[in-house]
C-alpha cells in the first residue's frame, strides 16, 4: 500500500500550525517536522498532532528541506507550509491518486492565496502551481538558503483541489517576513554578481502597475490594491537591500 509522508519545517508557527496539520489528517500517514528551536509552543503542538519532531539548526530553505525529505519514509512526499492547509477536496483526490497506482512522478498543485480574509483571485494569483507532492526516490531539494527548488524527475500531473495559503495574518507579519526575506534574498543576488543601480528603483512603479493594472488586481477591490503596493515595495527593497552585500564587502 502506498503510504505518503508529510514534511514541514517550521519555527514559531504555533498559532498557524494547528489548520495545517489538522488538514493532513487522514490524509497523510506521517508528518515529519523539522524546527529550528522554536521558542513558543510548536514542538508541543505538532508532537499533541501526532507529528514526529526533530529540531535542528536552520541551514537554509534548501537544506532544511531536504534534510526534511531525508527523514520521511513514505513512498510519497507532500511539501507543506504552517500557512498552508489542504482543501477536503485536495485530500480526498490524494487519496485517490496515490492508491491508482499514479505513472508519474510529482504532482502540481493549485494554490488559492487569501489575503486580509479575502482570497486573490487576480494580480497573477488566479493560476499559481506548486510542485509540492512527489515520490520520495526520485525529488531532492536544491541547496540554496531562499528560493528552494524542488527537482523532480518527470513526468508530473496537476490535481484540481485547491491548498489554501494565508501568508500574512496582518501587517505586522508581512513587516517581518519581508525584512527577512527580502536580506536572504538580497544577499544571494549580491553572491550572484547582481548589483544596485538606479534603473533598480523603476521595478517599484512597474511591478504595481503590472500587478494592478495589467493583472487586473483592482478586481480584487482593497485587499487587491494593498497588496500590489505591498508587492510592489518587497520587489524594490530586494533590489535596494542588494548594497548591503557592498557594506559586507568593505
Amino acid at each position: 500500500m502506498t503510504r505518503l509522508s508529510a514534511i514541514i519545517i517550521a519555527r514559531n508557527e504555533q498559532r498557524d500550525l494547528p489548520g495545517c496539520l489538522d488538514s493532513l489528517r487522514g490524509v497523510a500517514d506521517e508528518i515529519v517536522l523539522v524546527d529550528s528551536h522554536s521558542t513558543d509552543r510548536t514542538r508541543d503542538i505538532a508532537r499533541e498532532k501526532g507529528a514526529r519532531v526533530i529540531e535542528r539548526d536552520f541551514a537554509g530553505f534548501g537544506p532544511q528541506k531536504q534534510f526534511a525529505l531525508e527523514q520521511a519514509t513514505g513512498d510519497w512526499v507532500i511539501n507543506i507550509d504552517a500557512d498552508e492547509r489542504l482543501s477536503s477536496a485536495l485530500g480526498q483526490e490524494i487519496k485517490a491518486v496515490l492508491a491508482g497506482a499514479p505513472t508519474v512522478n510529482g504532482f502540481h498543485l493549485r494554490y488559492h492565496n487569501l489575503f486580509l480574509g479575502r482570497r486573490l483571485r487576480f494580480g497573477g494569483h488566479w493560476s499559481e502551481w506548486h510542485l509540492r507532492l512527489f515520490r520520495r526516490d526520485k525529488a531532492h531539494y536544491e541547496g540554496r538558503e531562499i528560493h528552494e527548488g524542488i527537482s523532480v524527475v518527470p513526468p508530473y500531473g496537476r490535481l484540481r483541489g485547491p491548498v489554501f495559503h494565508e501568508s500574512y495574518k496582518n501587517f505586522a507579519e508581512y513587516l517581518e517576513k519581508c525584512n527577512r526575506y527580502t536580506g536572504l534574498i538580497a544577499r544571494d543576488k549580491y553572491r550572484k554578481g547582481r548589483r544596485f543601480t538606479l534603473w533598480s528603483h523603476a521595478r517599484l512603479p512597474w511591478d504595481f502597475f503590472s500587478r494592478y493594472v495589467l493583472k487586473l488586481g483592482f478586481l480584487d477591490g482593497n485587499p487587491g490594491l494593498i497588496y500590489a503596493v505591498l508587492s510592489a515595495y518587497y520587489t524594490w527593497l530586494k533590489l535596494v537591500r542588494v548594497m548591503e552585500g557592498d557594506d559586507h564587502a568593505r
